[in-house]
């Protein structure tokens, strides 16, 4: 599988990803598409690739992977938005899209790669909201019910699925949220989002 890093000049760069994605458009392949999928990725991992992502629309062929019912697909495909989101522009791509309700629902998955990468991304979309995203998606990416399930996480046996959740509260989220969560939590017989812990 491919790095993901810039062995390529600018135009055989572009050209190169523009094939991958044409590609991925053209199989019927389940397979060949994963493969592809994993290898945009990869190349999201690179910012020097972002503008030429940007440009071939790989924002949006990730957040419609997020409904697709291959894990696989879904796991490629919020990895590669967790790397996306870093960047300013599709940032804006992501919220303008309505993605945060995509990934959200990401957090329902048994793959605990897919969470951790969910978590990360709505973490990159909460520290980069700023004045252009509105309070709408402010509210969103803080909303309880999301906070609910960052604290189970939180409770998780990973080690890795538990210090992000806790980032996640403490770097996004007011103690007051937090605290109303916990509350809200606590009184809620239901499952948060019906979201179960992943499986270690």
């Amino acid at each position: 599988m491919s790095s993901g890093r810039s062995r390529f000049p600018g135009p055989d760069r572009f050209e190169y990803l523009q094939a991958l994605v044409t590609e991925f458009q053209d199989t019927d392949s389940t397979d060949a598409k994963e493969q592809v999928l994993a290898n945009l990725a990869n190349f999201s991992y690179d910012p020097g690739n972002m503008e030429d992502l940007r440009t071939l629309q790989v924002t949006e062929l990730f957040l419609d992977m997020l409904t697709e019912e291959s894990e696989n697909l879904v796991e490629f495909g919020i990895g590669g938005l967790c790397n996306l989101s870093v960047d300013p522009a599709c940032r804006d791509q992501i919220l303008e899209s309505d993605g945060i309700a995509l990934v959200t629902g990401c957090l329902s998955s048994r793959r605990e790669e897919t969470v951790l990468s969910a978590i990360g991304t709505l973490m990159n979309l909460a520290t980069g909201a700023g004045p252009r995203a509105g309070s709408s998606a402010r509210e969103r990416l803080t909303d309880p019910a999301v906070l609910q399930c960052m604290l189970r996480f939180s409770l998780s046996h990973s080690t890795r699925l538990r210090n992000l959740a806790c980032v996640f509260l403490q770097d996004c989220c007011t103690p007051a949220q937090v605290e109303r969560a916990q509350r809200q939590l606590q009184d809620c017989t239901q499952t948060a989002l019906g979201i179960p812990l992943p499986q270690d």
